[in-house]
């Protein structure tokens, strides 16, 4: 683990995590999304992440810890701190369910106390909710910043769409684009924030097997986060096929970068 990488880990967790704003800007300032596009960004984001996870992310703990642990130890322990990350992350959903579709913007018929409530809670919900991610983030980037920065544009990708579930309630029922765009930036500086939290309390405590046991969990965080909220997104977008197709690209684009770089 190279703590040199910090500046550029933080870096990339703030862009991913400010992409909520992304999603806000196209949610107000254009007149019609394009979800054909948003359709397969999320299936090629979920495509990248789950490749990465698996491929990298989770073969690099079980090696590692193998290597510390023997061969069937490690690979007990890769296997229970996978598991773990996505228990983690599972227990996160269900103990801070996000109100209503936190992917889908509501109807402007509903009634604006019960449109900016939903806008509230489901900031909240999303800023708990990418906590694990922002972890997840900056810990990959310390480790390989190149896998760093496709885990960020993927998480990015992801973004968007809560960018929009926290804005569009919220103008709806000010009128204000303004406190619409600020909230929903603040719904993901949640992700910076873990960022910091993991690099001021997990540091100190770095060694080969904290870092494999880490990078296991990280795995099944992202593998959560693919299955449970970027592919049922990106059906809720556009065509089926269209989530698929970028699904695949975005493992096959993976798969060549590793190799290249």
């Amino acid at each position: 683990m190279d703590l040199s990488n910090a500046p550029l880990a933080f870096g990339l967790t703030l862009f991913a995590g400010l992409s909520t704003g992304v999603g806000s800007a196209l949610a107000l300032l254009t007149k019609q999304t394009n979800k054909r596009f948003l359709c397969f960004s999320l299936g090629f984001s979920a495509g990248v992440m789950i490749y990465v996870a698996m491929v990298e992310i989770l073969t690099d703990a079980k090696a590692t810890l193998i290597l510390e642990l023997g061969k069937k130890p490690g690979s007990w322990a890769a296997i229970g701190a996978f598991f773990g990350g996505i228990a983690l992350i599972a227990l996160i959903d269900m103990l801070v369910p996000s109100p209503g579709n936190p992917h889908e913007p509501p109807s402007e018929d509903s009634d604006n106390t019960n449109l900016m409530r939903m806008g509230i809670l489901t900031a909240v919900a999303i800023a708990v909710h990418n906590f694990p991610e922002g972890l997840a983030t900056f810990l990959s980037a310390l480790k390989d910043p190149q896998i760093g920065i496709s885990i960020a544009i993927a998480v990015a990708i992801h973004n968007i769409p809560e960018g929009i579930a926290v804005s569009v309630p919220i103008f709806f029922a000010t009128g204000d684009k303004k406190r619409a765009f600020w909230l929903s930036c603040l719904s993901g500086l949640s992700e910076p924030a873990a960022a910091l939290v993991g690099f001021l309390f997990l540091a100190p405590f770095f060694s080969n097997i904290v870092y494999g046991l880490l990078f296991a969990a990280v795995a099944g965080i992202m593998i959560f986060i693919s299955i449970d909220e970027l592919l049922p997104a990106a059906r809720r977008y556009g065509e089926h096929h269209i989530s698929v197709y970028g699904f695949i690209t975005g493992m096959m684009v993976m798969a060549i970068s590793i190799v290249l770089i």
